[in-house]
């Protein structure tokens, strides 16, 4: 950190070149527990000071702010570790009957404050529910490619277990190496793949969950018109309604031709337009990220003069000459420019490939890119070690309203940054991470410099003032970064004041003592709710 600390901050014009420490685990005093584990569950928990430090923050920008600083406010009592279904029954039964919360926990990544133990006063308690035992893939159906996969299994986990019967899931979020299938079940999470398949539920066949109510899961099928779909429903419940336990996904083959290009342009929104033909052309790019010109200069992908567009395709039957040939025609008359490419070039199709598909060689600025992109969880630390705000805002939007709302939510980003750095501003950055026929998935990032001891504070003026404007010009408060707490009020804005209620009723049937991640998705019981005109009700 040290040694990389001075060229950041050179690069990105913002940061100290002095690194701060963090706090170390044995100078912190954390608040005594409040309920001890109960003796009948006392060989799957853990109180210790590691395990609740460790379980109380997810991995948003304040979370880790707090961590580094040694702030541990509401650390679970105590973390269990279930080594089955009847260990989560237990744990579960135990939570309602003592009104303890009872915190679903996979990976831990959360960035929006799904896996904080925040709970309200009328819980006695709250326990972390660390699923991460449950980590085999228990079931393979060659015939149909599907598989049936236990909810704590990560990323590198699962796909191991695949490889050994030359099967892939194809879901590579950028949480990947730490985050559960459950998590991204809970959450709806998007994987790498701009196109089609977009997010895990377009992988789910069922998904079984164990509620304080009981057990409930779907009917393993490849589609079905018959009613509410329970497994839709455990899709993006992030735990207010139960414990994924395991769910039967849909699996394929490693793709063996692929084929990637990066293709400048003169602006952004000229990219743009090429984007939305390639997404309108049936196509179905593997990738399709449009980079704008200074996301390019700071991730060493260009020298800020011009967007690039990282597009790919993959195939796991026959070749992607003719997509990539087709695509490439698109982005030329759009005034695309195919980005000279170092030992990556536009590939013919080949073999293999890492996860996440659709990559580059290095020496080249696809690969510059891709290699900055997956490392910046890592920076983030480093962020803050040397003084940098940092926060990442998501959202979707259609075609025809895409150039006002850039235009608005980048002009309130700049904005809410020059008046928590005193002037001093930052920079806003813009990307696709998704494509769709009627509309994109913009992501923006904001940074800059952060005053010590108050980058929370700086934190949470710029989410409001982003996220009020993203509900206001129409997009959706997340694509693919889940509720949680932290985007709560804006979710209760953009969805309709019954389906809020009707979820109320859903939790209530299925976790009649409220014990079930309370917080997340829906305000506890007891608390303020928001209209969605944003009047406090």
């Amino acid at each position: 950190m040290r040694a990389a600390a001075a060229g950041l901050a050179d690069h990105l014009g913002l940061g100290r070149r002095d690194v701060e420490d963090p706090v170390p685990l044995d100078a912190v005093a954390l608040p005594a527990p409040r309920v001890p584990p109960p003796a009948a569950l006392a060989e799957i928990c853990s109180a210790g000071d590691h395990e609740r430090a460790s379980h109380a923050w997810g991995k948003s920008y304040a979370d880790v702010v707090r961590g580094f600083r040694g702030r541990f406010d509401h650390p679970p009592d105590f973390v269990a570790h279930p080594r089955d279904d009847t260990d989560v029954e237990r744990v579960l039964e135990w939570c309602s009957h003592e009104r303890v919360a009872a915190i679903p926990y996979g990976g831990g990544t959360s960035v929006v404050g799904g896996v904080r133990p925040e709970v309200p006063s009328s819980c006695n308690g709250a326990v972390s529910v660390d699923l991460r035992r449950l980590d085999r893939v228990l079931e393979v159906d060659p015939v149909s490619r599907s598989a049936r996969i236990q909810a704590g299994a990560s990323g590198p986990v699962l796909e191991a277990q695949l490889a050994e019967h030359g099967l892939t899931l194809r879901h590579f979020p950028q949480s990947f190496e730490f985050a559960t299938l459950g998590g991204w079940i809970a959450t709806r999470a998007a994987g790498h793949f701009a196109t089609l398949w977009t997010h895990i539920e377009d992988l789910v066949e069922s998904v079984r969950a164990i509620s304080p109510a009981g057990e409930w899961s779907s009917r393993r099928l490849p589609g079905s018109g018959a009613g509410v779909s329970p497994d839709r429903m455990l899709a993006g419940s992030e735990g207010i309604l139960g414990a994924i336990v395991d769910a039967w996904v849909r699996v394929q083959p490693r793709p063996t031709h692929r084929r990637s290009a990066g293709v400048r342009f003169r602006s952004f929104h000229d990219g743009a337009d090429c984007v939305r033909a390639i997404s309108q052309s049936g196509l179905h790019p593997a990738n399709c990220r449009l980079i704008d010109s200074r996301e390019a200069r700071m991730t060493m992908a260009g020298d800020g003069s011009h967007a690039l567009l990282v597009l790919g395709f993959e195939s796991t039957d026959h070749p992607v000459d003719f997509a990539m040939g087709r695509a490439l025609e698109l982005c030329a008359g759009h005034g695309g420019d195919v980005e000279p490419r170092g030992s990556g070039g536009a590939q013919g199709s080949r073999a293999g490939g890492s996860a996440g598909g659709s990559g580059a060689g290095s020496g080249d600025a696809v690969g510059s890119w891709r290699a900055a992109f997956l490392g910046a969880p890592y920076l983030r630390d480093l962020f803050v070690a040397i003084g940098v705000l940092s926060e990442t805002f998501e959202t979707a939007i259609t075609w025809e309203r895409f150039p006002g709302f850039h235009e608005r939510v980048t002009a309130a980003a700049e904005d809410a940054l020059r008046e928590v750095g005193g002037g001093a501003g930052g920079q806003v950055t813009c990307r696709f991470t998704h494509v769709y026929p009627d509309g994109p998935a913009p992501y923006f990032t904001v940074m800059a410099p952060a005053r010590r001891g108050e980058e929370v504070e700086q934190w949470a003026a710029v989410k409001r003032a982003v996220s009020d404007a993203i509900i206001a010009e129409g997009g959706t408060i997340t694509h693919h970064h889940a509720v949680g707490r932290d985007h709560r009020r804006w979710y209760l804005r953009e969805v309709p004041q019954l389906f809020a209620g009707v979820l109320r009723g859903a939790k209530a049937e299925l976790d009649p003592a409220g014990i079930m991640n309370p917080g997340a998705l829906l305000e506890p019981a007891g608390a303020v709710t928001y209209s969605r005109e944003g009047g406090r009700r």
